[in-house]
């Protein structure tokens, strides 16, 4: 046992389970990759300013959550709680926004951090996929965001996920519904803590989640009622583009989500199995968060979808992906000869694209044999004095128990065949 271990409320991933996590990031990628989004990666830490001006100051993630820290040279950081603001940062600082062609198309994948009380499905370090179309006003590119991550949890298998909908109208029509919806709230039997916000954001008020400040909330006025013929015009287009994808929806006029950035399409993905923890991803529109940080106004959307709480979903499911066997071919040498010659073949074959293992550590055939049956490859390579002086390596089917002998220089053009 080492005398440490991972710190409260994180985790490490090991094989084979890193192998699932692995592949549900490729899942989520795909699609967007597909639609023309560019990698990008930002660094793991920001200046503290970066997230209390976009995520917002009267948020928890700013409040309570984030990891904060002070260099040797005085400056503020924190550790990123989310990817967005982190994103917007870096296509601004590149001028991306200037190249002529919006949106701008980003995907990143990464880990976050909160500093949570951590059970099950939250932690305080958790991995994201995140998709990001910066510079452009359009239905058409929220619906294309909102479909991507769609075909992206079908893609892994799963079917008992919830896409829940809502507009959060524009600086033009939340105003009016802020006054009322700080008329309604100022009348309740609200903590401290809660009351402070009504000033501050009152829309974060809706998005509490304990049963007695929602039971208070029956009969608070609705965004949906207060939107501006502009942005009611926005939000159909996208239900209809949606409805056309063959794409299901609640409309959920309670929902805000937790960031203070999101105006007119916000949607978040909930999964019935996960508990109290049934967010999987989500987002939204930002048409005012680049000027938030600095920058033009540069109209946006985009989501994050959570590894970690996708894998739940998996599990919760009964869903096991089929995920190819990290080594196909293992290698199993007979002495000091055939070690110099089939270690050359290993690197022969891997180099050729075949998932190669070979037995180190001078292991006798028996414990070579359960090495290479626990590795999870199709073949065996085994070769002894007698093999080489024939020219030949012994290739044994470890699911059917066949071996045969094979020509020490056809072995590769062979397995390569064999896969097809």
């Amino acid at each position: 046992m080492s005398t440490f271990k991972a710190p409260k409320g994180t985790y490490d991933l090991t094989p084979p389970d890193s192998a699932v996590y692995l592949a549900v990031r490729e899942a989520i990628a795909a699609p967007v990759r597909r639609a023309g989004y560019g990698y990008i990666e930002t660094p793991g830490f920001e200046q503290v300013e970066l997230f209390s001006r976009g995520v917002g100051e009267s948020t928890d993630i700013v409040t309570k959550e984030m990891y904060t820290l002070t260099t040797r040279g005085g400056d503020q950081l924190a550790l990123r709680p989310e990817g967005t603001a982190s994103v917007l940062r870096a296509a601004l600082e590149a001028n991306l926004h200037k190249g002529g062609n919006l949106p701008v198309k980003l995907w990143y994948s990464g880990s976050y951090y909160r500093y949570e009380r951590p059970q099950a499905g939250r932690y305080r370090h958790f991995s994201q996929v995140g998709a990001e179309a910066i510079g452009a006003e359009d239905p058409a590119l929220d619906a294309e965001l909102i479909i991507l991550a769609v075909d992206a949890y079908k893609s892994l298998g799963l079917r008992n996920f919830r896409l829940l909908l809502n507009s959060l109208g524009d600086k033009e029509c939340r105003p009016a519904y802020r006054a009322a919806l700080q008329d309604f709230l100022r009348g309740l039997d609200l903590d401290e803590d809660t009351r402070r916000r009504i000033d501050i954001n009152p829309l974060r008020v809706l998005d509490d989640k304990r049963e007695s400040v929602q039971q208070q909330l029956v009969g608070a006025p609705m965004l949906r009622d207060h939107l501006c013929e502009a942005c009611k015009a926005y939000h159909e287009q996208v239900r209809e583009l949606l409805t056309a994808a063959g794409v299901a929806f609640e409309d959920d006029p309670k929902l805000v989500r937790g960031l203070d950035y999101y105006t007119r399409t916000t949607f978040e993905f909930v999964h019935d199995g996960l508990g109290s923890q049934s967010a999987v991803g989500g987002g939204g529109r930002y048409d005012g968060l680049s000027e938030m940080i600095g920058g033009p106004a540069l109209p946006s959307v985009g989501w994050a979808l959570g590894v970690d709480r996708t894998v739940l979903a998996l599990k919760a499911e009964g869903i096991e992906l089929e995920l190819p066997a990290p080594t196909q071919v293992f290698a199993v040498p007979l002495g000091e000869e055939a070690r110099t010659k089939l270690f050359g073949l290993v690197t022969e074959l891997r180099r050729a694209g075949v998932a190669t293992d070979f037995a180190f550590g001078g292991k006798g055939l028996k414990n070579a044999m359960k090495s290479a049956n626990r590795s999870g490859a199709r073949y065996a390579l085994v070769a002894g004095e007698r093999d080489l002086a024939d020219g030949v390596v012994q290739l044994k089917d470890l699911e059917s128990g066949e071996q045969r002998p094979v020509a020490f220089d056809t072995v590769v053009s062979e397995l390569l065949a064999a896969q097809g």
